[in-house]
C-alpha cells in the first residue's frame, strides 16, 4: 500500500515539486538574508519568510497532486496523457529544480566568501584607542539638587586637567554629559563615545569638607584600573583635583606633560579663590543667558583677574546674537562682548577660550575673516585637543570657501565630542554645496537621533530634499520642523519646487511679512531657489547692511551658490571681505 502511494507521488511529480519548493525557499531565504538590510527590510524578515513558507508547504503539495506544469501552461493532472506525464513534465520540473539549486548554491558561496573577507566585528571599546578616556558626570551625593552645578563643574575640571596627560584623547563635556543618570552599562557608554576608559564617581560637599569618590574603568572587560575615596577640606579642592589626575595618569601608565610644554589650560581663577570658582561653575551650568551672565559677573567681582570668566562671558553675549538678537539689541550685545574680550586678552592670553571668543567676535561682528581665523588658529595651537577650537576654526575656513578643510576640522572636532548634535548640523552645511548629499543626510540623521525635537534639524533636511528636487519629501521635512521662523522658511523653500505656484508665492509673502527684520539672508535663499537673482541680490544687500550673521555662509550656502558665476556674486563677496574665488572647487551650478 505504501509502495503504491509513493509510486503515485512519483507519477504525479509531487516529490519533484516538494524538492523544487524547498530549493526555492532556501534560495529566497539566502537572498533575503544577504540584501534585506540594504533595502530596508526588518531584522526578522528571513525568519518570518521561513514561517510563511512552512505554512504554505502543505498547500503546495496539494496543488502539485492535482496539477502539472506543461508546455501549454499549468493543467490538471487528469487531463494529461501518459507521454506528457513521463516526458516533458518531468524534464521541466527537473530543469527548474537544477536552476533553483544552482541559484541557492551561488548565494551560499557568495555569503561564505563575503564572510571570509569581512574582519570580525569588534566592540567600539575594543577598537577605541587605548589612550582614550571620557569623564562621566560625577554624581551629586550631597542630597541637595542645588549642588548639581558643583559636581558638574568638578567633572568638567577633570576633563580639562586630563588633557595634560601626554597622548591622552579626552572626550569633551557635551558628549560625556549626555550619559548623566544613564541606565546603560559602562561598555555600552564607552562604545557610543568611542573610548577605552571611563572616569566616573561622586562628589559630596558638606560645609567646609568635600568628599570625592573616583573610579577608572577599562571598558573592554569592565575591570577597575584604579579607585579611591578622598575626604579633604574644601580649601584643598584644587590640590585634590591634581592628585586624582596624577593617580589616573599612573593607572594608565602615562605621564603628565610638564607645564612649560604648552600653556596649561585651566578653569581655575588665578588667585585660587574658591568662591569665584564656585560662581564660575554656577554660570557654566546655567541654561538661561541672563542668569549665566550674572554668575560670571559674580566670579569676576570675587576675582577681578579671572580672565576665563571674562572670555566665557563674551561667548555668552556672542551666542545671544547668534541665537537671534538683531538691531540695537545685537549692537549692545556685541559691545558687551567686546569689553569682556579685551579683558580676557589682557588677563588670560594663554587660554584657548580667550582666542575662541575674540576670533568669533571678529568674524561675526566685524566680518574680519583673516584676523578671526588667526585667533582661532592660536586657540588650536594652545589646546589641540579642544573640540570647540577645532570646530570654530572649521567655521572660519568654511566662511572663506575652504570646505574641504572645514569638513576635515569638523570631523576631527567630532572625534573629541562625538555626540555633539550641533557640530553635525554644521557638517551638513559644508557637505551640501560639495554635492555630498548622502553624507549630509547621514550626518543630519545623527543630529536628529541625538536631538530629535531641536529646531533647525528638519529645516536642513528640507534643504537636502530641495537639492534632490523631491518636493514631497521636502514638504514632509518642513512639516516636521517645530513651529516658528525656521519652519516658515522650510515650508517656503519646499513650496518653490512644488506644483502649486500660488502656494509658493503665498509662502514667500508670509515670510517677508512676518520675518523681514533679522531674516533677510533666508529671504534671499528663497528667491535664489525661485530663480530670481535680481531680487535675491537685493535681499543680500539688505543682509549685508544689517550685518546679518547669515552672510558668513555666502561662500558655502548650497542654495545661493547656484549664482556664483554671476559677477554680482563675486562683487558682493569682495565687499564682505571674503576671498574670491572660493578655495574649494565646487560642482557645476
Amino acid at each position: 500500500m505504501v509502495g503504491k502511494f509513493i509510486g503515485e507521488l512519483k507519477r504525479r511529480n509531487v516529490l519533484r515539486a516538494m524538492v523544487l519548493y524547498i530549493g526555492a525557499v532556501w534560495a529566497l531565504a539566502q537572498g533575503i538574508s544577504q540584501i534585506g538590510g540594504s533595502v530596508g527590510l526588518p531584522e526578522g524578515a528571513t525568519r518570518w519568510f521561513l514561517i510563511a513558507s512552512a505554512i504554505g508547504f502543505p498547500f503546495w503539495v496539494t496543488f502539485s497532486w492535482f496539477f502539472e506544469l506543461t508546455s501549454d501552461g499549468i493543467k490538471r493532472e487528469s487531463e494529461l496523457g501518459p507521454e506528457a506525464r513521463a516526458g516533458q513534465s518531468h524534464r521541466r520540473v527537473d530543469l527548474a529544480i537544477i536552476g533553483v539549486l544552482a541559484v541557492a548554491v551561488v548565494l551560499l558561496l557568495t555569503d561564505r566568501l563575503m564572510e571570509s573577507h569581512t574582519p570580525p566585528r569588534a566592540s567600539a571599546s575594543a577598537v577605541a584607542a587605548a589612550n582614550s578616556i571620557a569623564v562621566l558626570p560625577f554624581e551629586n551625593d550631597s542630597g541637595d539638587k542645588d549642588q548639581q552645578y558643583f559636581s558638574d563643574g568638578l567633572s568638567e575640571g577633570f576633563i580639562i586637567a586630563l588633557t595634560r596627560i601626554e597622548g591622552l584623547q579626552v572626550i569633551n563635556r557635551k558628549s560625556s554629559f549626555l550619559f548623566r543618570d544613564s541606565k546603560q552599562d559602562d561598555a555600552a557608554i564607552a562604545a557610543r563615545l568611542g573610548v577605552a576608559n571611563l572616569l566616573e564617581g561622586s562628589v559630596r560637599r558638606s560645609g567646609d569638607t568635600v568628599r570625592i569618590r573616583a573610579s577608572l574603568i577599562r571598558a573592554a572587560d569592565g575591570n577597575t584600573l584604579w579607585a579611591d575615596s578622598f575626604d579633604r577640606p574644601y580649601k584643598d579642592l584644587f590640590a585634590l583635583q591634581d592628585q586624582i589626575v596624577g593617580l589616573v595618569a599612573d593607572a594608565l601608565k602615562a605621564r603628565l606633560q610638564p607645564v612649560p610644554a604648552r600653556v596649561r589650560q585651566t578653569d581655575r581663577p588665578p588667585s585660587g579663590n574658591l568662591e569665584a570658582y564656585n560662581a564660575y561653575l554656577q554660570a557654566r551650568s546655567e541654561t538661561d543667558a541672563e542668569a549665566a551672565l550674572k554668575s560670571f559677573d559674580r566670579a569676576i567681582e570675587l576675582d577681578p583677574g579671572y580672565g576665563l570668566a571674562y572670555a566665557m562671558k563674551a561667548r555668552t553675549w556672542i551666542d545671544a546674537v547668534s541665537g537671534g538678537l538683531s538691531g540695537q539689541q545685537a549692537r549692545d550685545a556685541f559691545a558687551e562682548a567686546d569689553a569682556a574680550v579685551n579683558q580676557a586678552v589682557r588677563l588670560a592670553p594663554g587660554q584657548a577660550a580667550t582666542h575662541i571668543a575674540r576670533g568669533w567676535l571678529l568674524m561675526l561682528r566685524d566680518f574680519d575673516w583673516k584676523n578671526g581665523e588667526a585667533e582661532l588658529r592660536k586657540a588650536v595651537e594652545l589646546a589641540p585637543e579642544d573640540g570647540d577650537a577645532l570646530y570654530q576654526l572649521g567655521v572660519a575656513r568654511a566662511s572663506q570657501g575652504d570646505l574641504q578643510q572645514a569638513v576635515e576640522l569638523t570631523r576631527k572636532a567630532l572625534r573629541h565630542d562625538p555626540l555633539n548634535a550641533n557640530w553635525y548640523r554644521w557638517l551638513v552645511a559644508y557637505l551640501m554645496p560639495l554635492g555630498k548629499l548622502d553624507e549630509a543626510r547621514q550626518a543630519l540623521g545623527k543630529a536628529i537621533e541625538l536631538e530629535p525635537r531641536v529646531i533647525y534639524n528638519h529645516h536642513l533636511l528640507a534643504i537636502i530634499e530641495v537639492l534632490r528636487k523631491d518636493a514631497v519629501a521636502a514638504r514632509k521635512a518642513a512639516d516636521a520642523e517645530p513651529a516658528g521662523p525656521w519652519q516658515d522658511f522650510a515650508l517656503a523653500l519646499a513650496a518653490q519646487i512644488g506644483p502649486d505656484r500660488a502656494e509658493a508665492d503665498r509662502r514667500l509673502r508670509d515670510c517677508i511679512a512676518q520675518h523681514a527684520e533679522g531674516w533677510t539672508f533666508q529671504i534671499a535663499q528663497v528667491y535664489a531657489l525661485r530663480g530670481e537673482p535680481d531680487v535675491m541680490f537685493q535681499w543680500l544687500d539688505k543682509a549685508w547692511q544689517a550685518r546679518d550673521p547669515g552672510m558668513q555662509a555666502l561662500l558655502y550656502d548650497a542654495l545661493l551658490l547656484r549664482y556664483r558665476n554671476d559677477p554680482r556674486y563675486a562683487a558682493l563677496a569682495r565687499q564682505v571681505g571674503l576671498p574670491w574665488p572660493a578655495v574649494t572647487p565646487l560642482p557645476a551650478p
